[in-house]
């Protein structure tokens, strides 16, 4: 048996490892520390014991308790499920008026229909709803076919030249590069931008005031700010779907480009639909 080594300086035993000519003392731990540790372990495997703790092949040890935080988790799922349950059936049961009048609904109406929102809507309109080209923006009060919650309503459930909807607003402007020249295109170009700006060629907007009379008043309206009976934009506001300035105008004169807006109620159900209606209401340009 070795003998023990003591540290002159400390008066302490040394644990006999030495490096570079330091050796390590054997400094016992603190009581406390000691306690502690045995604490843990007595701990540790009271856990195991109550709590799932020790991995099998196919699941763990369910512990004497029986607890698991899976279940917790699908009891306050079914829980949110359920309450939600009930509010979609009172939305889905009330007018759209009702709804907006009952605050409760209301609060919860907004907050479903963002949701849907982000999920069906914002790959035309945008994240924000302020819309793209050729793709409305939500937010202001510049309506195509009405900013009621009613007219909403309709335009989300029933879509836009959505053939497979029976219900679904339809309007279609002509070609009129089939039945105007070139020179009038340009006259009604011209005569449009001069209601919201100032165009290229002023000496054009009397002939193009008069080409617009014969042949776009009829869905504009003779003020030129818009019939929503078909769809027809206000031509007054510098509001533009697809596009601004005389090149844009004359190409949507001379070959209009029709977008599609899907009918949702059947693929979404009364209640989300509803929903979509009162958040895009809230947006701010609903009437």
């Amino acid at each position: 048996m070795s003998e023990k080594h003591i540290d002159e300086l400390s008066g302490i035993e040394t644990t006999g490892h030495e490096w570079d000519g330091i050796k390590e003392l054997n400094n016992p731990l603190p009581r406390w520390w000691v306690w502690t540790f045995y604490a843990t372990i007595v701990w540790a495997l009271a856990y195991t014991i109550f709590y799932p703790a020790w991995p099998m092949l196919s699941s763990a040890t369910t512990g004497v308790l029986g607890y698991s935080s899976r279940n917790d988790v699908k009891a306050e799922l079914a829980a949110a499920v359920a309450a939600k349950g009930e509010m979609a059936a009172a939305v889905a049961a009330k007018p759209v008026d009702e709804i907006l009048a009952d605050e409760k609904l209301r609060t919860f109406a907004i907050s479903a229909g963002a949701a849907a929102f982000k999920v069906n809507c914002v790959q035309c309109h945008g994240s924000g709803a302020a819309g793209s080209p050729g793709y409305p923006n939500l937010n202001d009060d510049e309506w195509l076919w009405g900013g009621k919650p009613e007219d909403i309503l309709t335009t989300i459930s029933h879509g836009i030249r959505f053939a497979a909807d029976d219900a679904t607003r339809f309007s279609e402007m002509p070609p009129f590069g089939d039945t105007l020249d070139k020179d009038q295109i340009a006259q009604v170009a011209s005569y449009v931008v001069s209601l919201s700006g100032t165009p290229a060629n002023p000496s054009l907007v009397e002939g193009g005031k008069a080409i617009f009379t014969e042949n776009c008043a009829a869905c504009h309206g003779e003020d030129a700010k818009g019939l929503r009976d078909f769809g027809a934009p206000n031509l007054t506001d510098a509001i533009w779907l697809r596009g601004s300035g005389e090149a844009a105008i004359s190409a949507q004169i001379a070959a209009p480009k029709h977008g599609i807006m899907p009918a949702w109620a059947g693929r979404l159900g009364e209640s989300t639909v509803k929903e979509l209606t009162v958040y895009v209401h809230s947006l701010g340009g609903g009437e």
